[in-house]
């Protein structure tokens, strides 16, 4: 080998062990600086939605993403950065009506335009002083109030007119509230609220998710990253079919038929219902976060079967005497309190309901949004 060749292979390897050390150098300090990001601060608002493709009409949830062209992620930002309401300044003409609640409201096995937001928005609603209604659903499959109450927080940060919330009891306990993976994944979010309007849920702060420095660093937000990238990836796929979820040929249907002395709720049995264990407080709270924009609760439809024991039961979810009393309950706060409030829980037969207590086939939901035009013209109109 000659001198000059020496010297090149000295350079070349001079030069690939610079790259090398300024790599890791690099990769080190991204590490550091990203360890450095608070956890609810990340690339979540980079996103392909509103501008590549269009934004999703349901905030992004999936168990089957090959499938449904979605999927589930905890990042909040990267969830609304996807939606449709990401897509422009709010129209002066426009009264904007945005719905949170639980899969019900999301729609689970209905198409986006069967949906209670995609009902309003078919009729092409106008106020009496004749702006355009334009309806927004920000629900998320899980039961949970608090969960609820995270994304409206967010959500007022899109300037509605009008919020409308879908509840059911199963939504209310103590014990589920934090552990649904959305929030637990999210105590940057959460905390603040529990914090300063006293919700009474120290008790349940231990099914936050705990992170440490490595898990905000490069490595340890891998799948934080991966899963941002990968609801980009589907957005293609969303784009071209207008496909969010599985809509599978069969599913089983809702039981109605119990056992005899099937009479628990959670893990209570009959007698007073423990609204000490209930965070009602949480729908006053939303009223409170909202300030002067109306917050309409609405008791959504359940199913009441007619099966065997069903004088037990009302469905897999309630006892007859549990549910009753969150009715008798949530009826006295709401009228204590001064809450918008209407109680739809009886307006939907039980066979239009699919594969849970809460979820409706299309005709089911055309049903529910029919009994709901009352309320919506009295708020729509601002005549309350």
């Amino acid at each position: 080998m000659t001198e000059e060749q020496q010297l090149g292979n000295k350079n070349t390897r001079k030069f690939l062990r610079n790259v090398l050390i300024k790599g890791i150098l690099l990769f080190l300090l991204l590490n550091f600086v990203l360890g450095l990001i608070p956890t609810g601060t990340n690339i979540g608002r980079i996103s392909l939605y509103n501008w590549l493709f269009p934004g999703r009409v349901r905030l992004p949830f999936g168990e089957s993403p090959d499938e449904a062209y979605n999927l589930s992620l905890y990042d909040l930002e990267a969830m609304f950065a996807s939606h449709e309401i990401e897509n422009s300044k709010k129209p002066d003409n426009e009264f904007r009506i945005i719905l949170i609640g639980d899969s019900a409201t999301w729609g689970t096995l209905l198409r986006p335009e069967e949906t209670l937001s995609g009902l309003i928005n078919s009729d092409q609603w106008e106020t009496c002083d004749g702006q355009d209604v334009r309806s927004y659903n920000l629900a998320y499959p899980s039961m949970s109030l608090t969960k609820d109450l995270m994304i409206l927080e967010k959500a007022l940060t899109y300037e509605p007119d009008l919020i409308i919330w879908p509840v059911t009891l199963e939504s209310f306990p103590n014990q589920v509230q934090i552990e649904t993976p959305l929030v637990a994944n999210n105590p940057s979010r959460v905390q603040p609220l529990l914090e300063e309007f006293n919700l009474g849920l120290e008790a349940q702060t231990g099914d936050f998710a705990t992170t440490s420095y490595i898990d905000r660093t490069l490595i340890g937000r891998r799948r934080v990253i991966f899963d941002a990238i990968q609801l980009q990836y589907y957005g293609v796929m969303w784009a071209a079919t207008g496909i969010d979820q599985t809509y599978p040929l069969e599913y089983t249907p809702a039981q109605r038929d119990f056992d005899e002395g099937d009479d628990q709720f959670k893990d209570w049995s009959p007698g007073a219902l423990p609204l000490d264990q209930l965070v009602i407080d949480v729908l006053s709270t939303g009223a409170a976060l909202a300030g002067d924009i109306p917050v309409l609760v609405v008791n959504e439809p359940i199913l009441i079967s007619g099966g065997e024991n069903s004088d037990i039961r009302y469905n897999f979810f309630y006892p007859r005497w549990a549910y009753d009393q969150y009715r008798l309950a949530l009826a006295e706060r709401s009228v204590n309190e001064d809450w918008h409030y209407v109680d739809l829980w009886d307006v939907v037969p039980q066979d239009a309901f699919t594969n849970s207590p809460v979820h409706l086939t299309p005709e089911g939901s055309q049903m529910f949004y029919q009994q709901l035009i009352p309320s919506l013209e009295k708020m729509t109109c601002r005549s309350w």
